[in-house]
């Protein structure tokens, strides 16, 4: 499906919401390593609805890694370690959670597994970007989970 959207600020009524989306390099930049680490927090971004592996690299890379591994530059700044995407299947003897994983995009985790709440929940977020077509929504999620489910271990 084609991406015919855009980004409607003013219809976004949480499109303007801080997301922990992350610099690294900022972090060492002005805080230097002997300071305390913190997050510096941005507006969510429009990137591509079409594109698995462009969101993972916009929305999910800062804390996981570009790798999945949970080894992003911002990890080290989170009170509990991103989780290594890449066992979802191993851990879940073989097969690739895809409902869990969409559903935890969606609506977020209530599983201590899971980590803590810096992780924000995409579902509101991406509705804020795609408000006049709901159907965007649930195609981000789908395309996201697709992508993190190719990058499982083998």
């Amino acid at each position: 499906m084609p991406n015919t959207h855009s980004f409607n600020p003013g219809g976004a009524r949480i499109g303007f919401l801080f997301l922990p989306v992350f610099a690294a390099a900022l972090l060492v930049a002005t805080l230097g390593w002997s300071q305390e680490k913190t997050i510096k927090k941005t507006p969510i971004t429009q990137s591509n609805s079409t594109s698995g592996k462009q969101m993972f690299a916009d929305y999910c890379a800062p804390c996981h890694g570009l790798s999945a591994k949970g080894d992003g530059p911002a990890a080290s700044a989170l009170k509990t370690p991103p989780a290594d995407l890449t066992q979802l299947a191993k851990k879940n003897n073989g097969k690739f959670p895809m409902d869990r994983v969409m559903n935890d995009l969606r609506q977020g985790s209530s599983l201590s597994s899971h980590g803590s709440s810096d992780m924000p929940v995409w579902g509101p977020l991406f509705k804020s970007l795609d408000t006049t077509n709901p159907v965007i929504v649930d195609q981000r999620i789908r395309n996201l989970s697709v992508y993190i489910e190719s990058l499982q271990a083998k």
